[in-house]
């Protein structure tokens, strides 16, 4: 790509789905956005189980609804942060502002560093009452493949947040977003230094006078 201002593009240049979805982070962006719906989808549907004597569904993790719901909750709001994330990755090369594509890159890295920190609660708590769950309270082993498959992917999800776009790195000495028109302006207003043979003819018209 051009080299522009946070590692995008020249501002109002043509989105071009290709290398748009081709990019590591785009590509991360889809895989977080499955992983998610894989951890809440599972603990929605073949999450909650009952005992033979009982008609009410329990937490298949420990029956802790703590559990249940904290996967839920940060299943979906990731969800929702991936499309954000990705409507702002579409539309970052048309922001000119320097100042405003810094924000959008501070943005995303202090994003993905939260989200990469829930998902590593949410896998040490759902494998703690995953652990701590009970054979009689889930005799038949329903929902044992769903329990899993979401503290399986919470593990994952935690490096598809965590990776970070070398050309996104803060630190990096990014080169000022500058349009043509202005390039042409600093090139047509800079002023040559005067030849040196200028100095030497003001040097010989110079007369001393004698006091």
């Amino acid at each position: 790509m051009d080299g522009g201002a946070f590692g995008a593009g020249k501002a109002g240049g043509a989105f071009d789905p290709q290398a748009f979805i081709r990019q590591p982070q785009t590509l991360l962006r889809f895989v977080s956005w499955i992983f998610s719906i894989v951890v809440f989808g599972s603990i929605v549907n073949e999450g909650y189980v009952n005992r033979l004597d009982e008609s009410e569904e329990h937490c298949i993790f420990n029956r802790n609804h703590n559990a249940c719901n904290y996967g839920i909750t940060v299943g979906v709001l990731a969800f929702l942060s991936c499309l954000l994330y990705l409507a702002l990755d579409a539309y970052f090369p048309q922001i000119s502002s320097v100042k405003d594509r810094k924000k959008a890159v501070l943005s995303d890295i202090g994003v993905s560093a939260f989200w990469a920190f829930l998902w590593f609660v949410g896998f040490c708590f759902l494998t703690n009452q995953w652990q701590a769950s009970k054979e009689e309270d889930n005799p038949l082993n329903e929902g044992g493949d769903a329990a899993r498959a979401a503290i399986t992917f919470s593990f994952f999800s935690i490096f598809t947040w965590d990776y970070m776009d070398p050309s996104q790195d803060s630190g990096m000495p990014y080169a000022p977003y500058t349009n043509e028109e202005d390039a042409t302006d600093a090139v047509g207003t800079y002023q040559q230094p005067p030849p040196a043979d200028a100095f030497d003819t003001e040097t010989q018209g110079y007369q001393t006078q004698n006091y």
